[in-house]
């Protein structure tokens, strides 16, 4: 993880938030390339949610909703973590997780082991974060930043019904972000307490519940076998009862390798009716569907949700790769070319020819206009090469003395170091072709 944290502060992927001031806790700033990947993770997401389907439709709820929502929900009095303070060194702990935290006194130790330790009774923390609405803090004012973007779906499960002219199996997905007021974040992006969230809720007659439960996991998994990520570091993990959320019909995690351990990338969860039943009974608004044959019922919920930080910390540890070339030892992110912040880059040979130049910039304006891309003339060749494999840069088309002389370029291959010549007049062709086709990682399982 030391790798990925040094090498996103490196290139500029990622940067700890209000650095000047000492930092916030586990809350950080996205740089150039940072949001151009997390922007390509969120167009994929996006494409094969809504663009390849016509049975999903799209969301973007508000941030702050009524208080009521969350009170409906079970947030306001059920999310909530156990709490202990340690008397001795002031730090804060989840009573439930001792055996995962380190004492701050003895690191080698858990808290409650040694005789200094001085822990609290444990009491309980809600997560979500208070906020007030409107000009004076009183109580009637009070409201939460949300903690997910589902109860937003679920709220305008009738809004959509009627105007998008829908009927189950269908789904709501939206993208967006939320808060949590994470006692014991950590490990770099994997838990923070600001993050953005893709979630679809599919809304499915009670009896096909569980079919369609197998569906999305399937069908999430998938996903990240079609964007690079290996399957040996992929696994199914499915919760017993005693994990699952009092209204679960079933729930199961996407896991991950990370360099923590197996841990949850996604998680996919049979609801049951209990949301659309909670808010009907809180708002006294029925959220039913009702078919033209007079038939009635409230739809079970099948719900894939992720956040895009713990994929970007996915594909970032996937794509990292280490290797000696021509006795240099070479730092590569094999990112899935429709993932990679930058799809190529436009390198001129010498940087002070202005033939080169004048015909790198050329092909770089005219490649800009439908892709990402990037020109870069500084340093030598071999230096900028290093530094596009580093932010993961699928290909490089190098402008040299043969180009003003035959019209043709170099491209150079990421992953295999493999070189061609083109035509530079092709080169737009090429490389929309090369973007759509079949990509597997080259590392070894």
């Amino acid at each position: 993880m030391d790798q990925i944290v040094s090498l996103s502060r490196r290139r500029g992927f990622v940067f700890p938030s209000s650095e000047i001031y000492g930092g916030l806790g586990s809350t950080y700033d996205y740089g150039h390339y940072g949001v151009l990947l997390k922007n390509n993770i969120k167009a994929r997401w996006f494409e094969a949610m809504i663009l390849e389907r016509d049975d999903i439709v799209a969301l973007d709820s508000a941030v702050i909703l009524h208080p009521r929502v969350w009170e409906a929900s079970g947030h306001v009095e059920g999310f909530s973590d156990p709490l202990v303070d340690c008397r001795t060194c002031k730090l804060r702990f989840r009573a439930d997780k001792l055996e995962d935290s380190q004492c701050g006194r003895k690191p080698s130790k858990h808290p409650g082991e040694t005789p200094e330790c001085d822990l609290t009774e444990p009491r309980q923390f809600n997560l979500m974060f208070e906020t007030t609405v409107g000009p004076v803090q009183e109580e009637g004012s009070r409201a939460y930043l949300r903690p997910e973007t589902a109860q937003g779906i679920f709220i305008n499960f009738k809004n959509v019904l009627q105007i998008a002219r829908r009927r189950p199996p269908f789904g709501i997905a939206q993208i967006g972000k939320s808060f949590r007021n994470e006692i014991t974040p950590g490990n770099f992006l994997f838990r923070v307490r600001e993050f953005e969230q893709m979630e679809m809720e599919f809304f499915v007659p009670p009896e096909d519940s569980e079919r369609w439960y197998r569906y999305w996991i399937d069908e999430r998994l998938n996903w990240y076998l079609r964007y690079g990520l290996r399957q040996s570091r992929l696994r199914v993990r499915e919760h017993g009862p005693e994990e699952r959320s009092h209204y679960s019909q079933g729930t199961s995690d996407l896991e991950y390798m990370y360099p923590i351990g197996w841990s949850e990338l996604e998680g996919v969860a049979n609801r049951g009716d209990f949301d659309l039943t909670r808010h009907t009974e809180f708002s006294t608004t029925k959220l039913e569907y009702v078919g033209p044959d007079g038939e009635r019922y409230v739809p079970y919920v099948i719900e894939p949700a992720v956040s895009v930080e713990r994929i970007i910390v996915a594909m970032l540890v996937d794509a990292y790769d280490e290797e000696v070339v021509g006795e240099r030892e070479r730092t590569v992110l094999r990112f899935h070319p429709q993932i990679a912040p930058v799809s190529a880059a436009i390198l001129p040979l010498i940087a002070k020819n202005d033939g080169m130049v004048s015909k790198a910039r050329s092909l770089y304006e005219e490649l800009r206009k439908r892709q990402s891309v990037e020109y870069d003339d500084n340093g030598a060749i071999g230096r900028r090469y290093r530094r596009q494999d580093e932010i993961g840069t699928p290909w490089a088309f190098t402008i040299d003395e043969q180009t003003l002389s035959d019209e043709t370029v170099t491209v150079r291959d990421r992953d295999s170091l493999a070189q061609e010549r083109l035509p530079i007049g092709g080169v737009r062709e090429w490389l929309d072709d090369a973007l759509e086709r079949d990509w597997k990682t080259p590392k070894a399982d």
